[in-house]
Parts: structure tokens; sequence; C-alpha cells
């Protein structure tokens, strides 16, 4: 099909070709009322639209958002914060090109050079995971990182309020009258995320007059094997020692740890309490009894960091702005069972 062109409105019109630009650009003009209204006609007749190329060349806006990520479009968070970027894109008008690099620095370098030299009117680098990097060269003044902030600030970020997180999840538990509580950490690669979480669980025992227990401190894989076998780490201490609630790096460590509990005998949340960590969709709701879980706000920073690459909120550009991490309260949390109550899983073995 035969694009029509500016030269075609203007043959139509019976005006120049200059006319037919200032009148479909809302240029200011001494062209009469009557001429205005003849061409907007006849192009609607022939089917006319402007060249979007040409026009992001004359305006300077292109109405793209360029979006690079290192493994978003494969992780199980990145359909909410891409949703909520893409929701406040699509209320102005943009379209965001997504670029998903799976961690090669040499397609990251690409991706954002390509999109810089395609005139992108703005760019965020998202992480799939809270941490603290270097920045990538080349990236215009203005990105925003999203799930991630540069170790020499100079750009705006959001990040999850991950201490905040890990103080209310460990807050549930001592609410509900543990002193036993322990923390499955992340063994893997120790992101800030991590530090931020145990700094949290540390700190709230400590304002509760509870002493740390190093045996209750264990590292796990961020996985459901991985919480398995730290549910049995610690269900190998002496019966006294044994925690009554558990505070887990993530749900899916959480899930593991219920799976080794209903094999074992012990109850949830009678003989053991649990939260998780990331509200992580099909896992989370879907346990039995279903996980009290510290929810990660992946729509709302995805939402925030649009509005900033877009110039609709401003933002610090050396102090991350810190995401709320609400409690998501469930069934997988209850008072700790009376001393010498809960059961011996080694018996059932």
């Amino acid at each position: 099909m035969t694009r029509v062109r500016l030269t075609d409105v203007a043959k139509a019109a019976g005006v120049s070709p200059a006319t037919v630009s200032l009148v479909l650009n809302d240029a200011e003009s001494r062209i009469s009322d009557e001429t205005k209204e003849r061409v907007r006609r006849v192009a609607d007749e022939v089917g006319y639209s402007p060249n979007p190329i040409a026009r992001s060349l004359r305006t300077r806006v292109t109405g793209t958002i360029g979006l690079v990520s290192d493994r978003i479009a494969t992780t199980p968070f990145a359909g909410r914060m891409l949703a909520g970027a893409q929701e406040v894109a699509r209320e102005n008008g943009r379209l965001v090109i997504l670029v998903d690099t799976d961690g090669h620095p040499e397609i990251e370098s690409d991706a954002i050079s390509t999109l810089v030299n395609h005139r992108v009117d703005g760019m965020v680098y998202a992480s799939m995971y809270h941490r603290v990097i270097p920045a990538p060269a080349g990236l215009p003044a203005g990105t925003v990182f999203l799930d991630c902030r540069p170790e020499d600030g100079g750009y705006p970020a959001v990040v999850p309020d991950d201490y905040a997180g890990g103080r209310v999840a460990t807050q549930e538990l001592v609410d509900a009258g543990h002193r036993r509580i322990a923390f499955i950490d992340n063994d893997e690669d120790r992101p800030v995320a991590a530090e931020l979480r145990l700094r949290g669980y540390l700190d709230v025992l400590a304002e509760s007059g509870i002493e740390p227990d190093p045996a209750l401190h264990v590292f796990s894989p961020t996985s459901a094997a991985g919480g398995q076998q730290a549910a049995a780490d610690l269900f190998a201490l002496a019966p006294a020692h044994r925690p009554t609630g558990i505070f887990a790096y993530n749900d899916r460590i959480a899930a593991g740890v219920v799976t080794w509990a209903h094999r074992h005998g012990i109850r949830i949340p009678e003989d053991l309490s649990i939260v998780g960590y990331d509200d992580q969709q099909l896992v989370a709701s879907e346990l039995d009894p279903p996980l009290t879980t510290v929810s990660l706000p992946h729509a709302a920073m995805g939402r925030w960091a649009m509005e900033v690459a877009l110039g609709l909120r401003e933002a610090d550009i050396d102090s991350p702005h810190l995401m709320d991490c609400p409690i998501v309260r469930r069934a997988s949390v209850g008072p700790p069972a009376h001393l010498g109550s809960a059961r011996d899983p080694r018996a059932t073995d």
C-alpha cells in the first residue's frame, strides 16, 4: 500500500506543501480558518498520517523510552515491575522498548548505544534484584535506575527498603511472642538486599532484648531445596535451641521450610511460625497454610521510575528513593507452642 504523502494532501487541497505542514503542525501562521479546515478535511479523506521519523527529527521527541535490564524478562517479579513502568508510559503516550541483556556486558553496551542513537526520550536501567552497581558506560544523563543504585550516585534510583522489610518481618514474629527466631539467609552472591534484611533482623532482636544466637543464622541457596536443607539443619539442634519462628530470605526458601515441616509432622503455625519475603505470585498465597510475607513493591517501583524518566516527578540523583515493603499477613504465624510441646521431628524419621 502506497503511503499518502504531504504533497498529495497539498495537491488535493489546492494549496502548497508548506501550507499543509503549517496547518497540520498547528504552527503560527496567517492562514485563514477556511483553508485550515479544508486542509484537515482533505488529510482525513485521503488517509494522511505524519511520518513519525520525520516528526521526531523535527521535534526531538520520539515517543519511546528505553528500558535495559540484566535479566528482568526471566525473573518471577519482572512482570509487575514492567507493568508498572508500561502503565505510566502508556498513560503518557510513550512506547517502552525493552532490551534484556541476560547479564552480558557486550550486549548491554550495544543496547545502550543503539537506544541512545535512536534518540529515545528517556532511559530506565533495571536489575533483577536490589544491588549496588557501577553505572554502565554510555548511559545518558537522567537515566533512572530501577531496583538497583549506582555506587557513585549521579542518577535517580528507586529500590525497596529492604532494611525496613527485614525489621517488619522479624517484628511480626516478636509480636507473636517468639524469642528463638532464625534467619535463613542467602548464601549465593550476598546482594545488598541480604545485608539490609539481616541488619533489620538483628536490630529488632536487639531492641526486643533478644540475644542473637549464631546457630539460628543459617545460609541457604534461594530455592525450595535450600529451604528444606536449612530447616533440617535448624532442627538438628538440641530441642531447647531450635527456633519457634523462622524469617526466610525469600518465599522459595520459606516454601522449602513448609515442605520439610509437613514431611516431619511439624504443624504451621502451631509448632513453627514462618515469615517469607517477596510475596511471590503462585508461591506465597498457594502454600498450606498461606504464607505471611513481606511484599516487594515491584509495580510501584516501575511506576516511580517511569514517572521520573518522563519528568513527571523530581528525584534526588545522589540518594535513592526507598519504596516501602509492607507485611502481608496470612496464616503462617501464630504464638509459639508451650515450652516442650513442640514435636521432635527426628522421632518421625
